[in-house]
């Protein structure tokens, strides 16, 4: 976009606000985020204009509607996260697909030194997401999430790169195997992507739960075992199990089959479960040890593979 749409952008928002910086914002790791400032007659302003890469066979529109009006939903139940503000959902305004966001102060926190109050307001946070109730409206405009997060097992590619992982090939087949077996939970809503990198941070809680573009239905166990799996690729699981244990309490039941979509969400990290390396340090600098990564989710692959009932001598 060049400054003279930002600016109709603003005036649009605000009529008679004058635009004082444009700013992209770190972290993206996908999509383009623009921080707006802008000047009022009550004072100056801030806005996040968010617009959507071309990703696969998704429509971009149907992205920003979704993500807006996960947002939207949220919001009508003290999630913490951007207000929405502006749905552009042809691109007429924004030059391509996108949403217009308030601006949430905060970090992400990869490294705290507050451990168990980190974890708690991870697990609690999660837990009030899954229980927001859904209708039958809310789910027209999400994806199927139990579906999109087995996407693995349709590509070849994909299959072939997680069998060079010395762990690729039994979760793979687990999840092929086990997929049909699981049991039936009552649909939530799913973030599908809850991970350290879209939480925002201040004063030891959580401002914002960020990147609602794959907002979906189906088993909240998904989203549980995910971060697990990054939790315990950072400290052990130790620390994936405090996460648990919070959001058990706050949720009010144990997790099913959660074995089954830890396995599910490895190959999110497969064959290189290291490579978040890279992705910790854009977001907090800190000493991060490849070998203890890999070990890590390599321990919580096996213990994994053993509460599903998988044997450790096939490994």
């Amino acid at each position: 976009m060049t400054v003279a749409n930002y600016e109709k952008l603003i005036g649009h928002l605000k009529a008679g606000a004058k635009l004082i910086e444009v700013r992209p914002l770190p972290g993206s790791f996908s999509n383009e985020t623009t921080l707006l400032m802008y000047e009022t007659a009550v004072g100056p302003q801030q806005v996040v204009v968010r617009r959507y890469a071309v990703f696969g066979s998704y429509d971009r529109g149907e992205k920003a509607e979704r993500e807006f009006k996960a947002l939207t939903l949220c919001q009508q139940h003290h999630i913490p996260i951007p207000t929405p503000l502006l749905l552009d959902k042809s691109g007429e305004l924004l030059g391509s697909p996108g949403i217009v966001t308030s601006f949430v102060a905060g970090q992400q926190l990869i490294q705290p030194t507050d451990e168990a109050t980190w974890v708690a307001e991870l697990g609690q946070t999660l837990a009030k997401i899954h229980a927001i109730p859904l209708t039958e409206n809310d789910r027209r405009f999400m994806l199927d999430g139990n579906d999109e997060v087995v996407w693995f097992l349709r590509h070849d590619k994909t299959k072939e790169e997680m069998f060079t992982h010395p762990d690729g090939r039994i979760t793979w087949q687990a999840v092929y195997d086990l997929l049909p077996t699981i049991q039936p939970v009552p649909p939530a809503l799913m973030h599908i992507d809850y991970w350290l990198g879209n939480i925002l941070w201040q004063a030891r809680r959580i401002t914002a739960v960020l990147d609602w573009e794959e907002a979906s239905y189906g088993d909240p166990g998904y989203d549980v075992a995910y971060l697990r799996l990054e939790l315990a690729m950072l400290g052990g699981e130790p620390l994936a199990d405090a996460f648990l244990a919070a959001y058990v309490a706050e949720y009010g039941r144990p997790v099913a089959n959660l074995a089954f979509w830890e396995l599910a969400a490895a190959a999110r990290f497969l064959p290189t479960p290291e490579g978040m390396i890279g992705e910790w340090q854009a977001l907090q600098p800190g000493v991060y040890e490849a070998t203890a990564v890999q070990q890590n989710f390599r321990d919580i692959l096996a213990s994994a593979l053993k509460r599903a009932g998988i044997t450790t001598e096939k490994r």
